[in-house]
């Protein structure tokens, strides 16, 4: 239900926050297949991946294809003007590409949360979501904004024209945005009601009250902050700096700012990170159920 050019980082960003908010699950589910014949730990047998996969498929493949016949113009970032400037591998591309992407995403940050990363699962979601409010924004010319706004051809044509207030409304009254409203409510309501589901369930797993440093709703609102705000609050930043200083030294500068925000030892993200109670250790770490260990898992120290 996104336009193409943002279509597959929004795919990445979800599979990986999928795989994130599972991360507690997603050990249990290696420790229990740990000593189990290949057919148990084969990758379609982990119903989180499935899900994922299901998700992408049956919401937002659908979506987003009924938004390119409905309104190509908008969907394609108002680089065709109609079908006939659609070419057929831009279809194949994005029915096939999105779930590819949600799935890459989830196996990602699984293997991250697996050997004990979990920060680095996370910045999976932040760099797939930064990527795609970044395309929406900026997009690759600076007019980004202009051409989401622009639910017809001859808007994003008309644009320096009016007022962006106008062009605004004209959006908000379109039947592109309808659209978005009764799809939106479908695919990002299923997609948060996954994420807070997957969370809430982890939390309830042994260990969780531990790691959890926070109540649950504040720590469920920590991480909407972190996963959606963060990379909004940086996409902006970014198309500021590019339209102030100019790309070649605005992108640089902004590298800079966002690798002191997210990799410094002691950044205040790492610290929200930690309340709210993703697990940071290696699956084989902190084993102590019985019934693990007749299995002959071995508890390993963390990593």
């Amino acid at each position: 239900m996104i336009q193409i050019q943002a279509a597959l980082f929004w795919a990445y960003a979800i599979g990986a926050t999928f795989a994130l908010s599972a991360g507690r699950q997603l050990q249990v589910w290696e420790r229990i297949n740990a000593g189990e014949g290949p057919r148990t730990r084969s990758r379609a047998a982990n119903p989180y991946l499935a899900l994922t996969a299901l998700f992408a498929a049956v919401l937002m493949v659908p979506t987003g294809l009924f938004l390119l016949w409905q309104n190509p113009a908008w969907s394609t970032m108002h680089v065709a003007d109609g079908h006939d400037g659609v070419w057929a591998g831009f279809v194949l591309f994005y029915a096939g590409g999105i779930p590819v992407a949600a799935i890459v995403g989830f196996l990602v940050a699984q293997g991250l949360v697996l050997v004990g990363a979990g920060y680095w699962a996370y910045l999976q979601c932040v760099g797939g979501y930064f990527l795609l409010f970044g395309t929406l924004i900026h997009g690759w010319d600076g007019t980004g904004y202009r051409r989401f706004l622009s639910p017809r051809a001859g808007d994003f044509a008309d644009w320096p024209e009016d007022s962006v207030v106008n062009h605004l409304l004209d959006f908000l009254t379109s039947g592109t945005f309808l659209a978005l409203l009764l799809f939106g409510a479908a695919v990002i309501g299923t997609m948060l009601a996954t994420e807070i589901g997957w969370l809430m369930e982890g939390w309830s797993l042994p260990g969780a009250d531990e790691d959890r440093k926070v109540p649950r709703l504040l720590a469920v609102a920590i991480a909407g902050a972190g996963v959606y705000g963060l990379p909004f609050a940086g996409a902006l930043l970014a198309d500021g700096l590019v339209r102030l200083v100019g790309g070649w030294l605005g992108l640089p500068l902004f590298a800079v700012v966002a690798g002191v925000t997210l990799l410094h030892g002691r950044s205040p993200v790492r610290w929200l990170y930690g309340l709210v109670g993703v697990p940071g250790r290696h699956w084989r770490a902190g084993i102590d159920d019985p019934g693990d260990q007749e299995r002959g898992v071995r508890a390993d120290r963390p990593v």
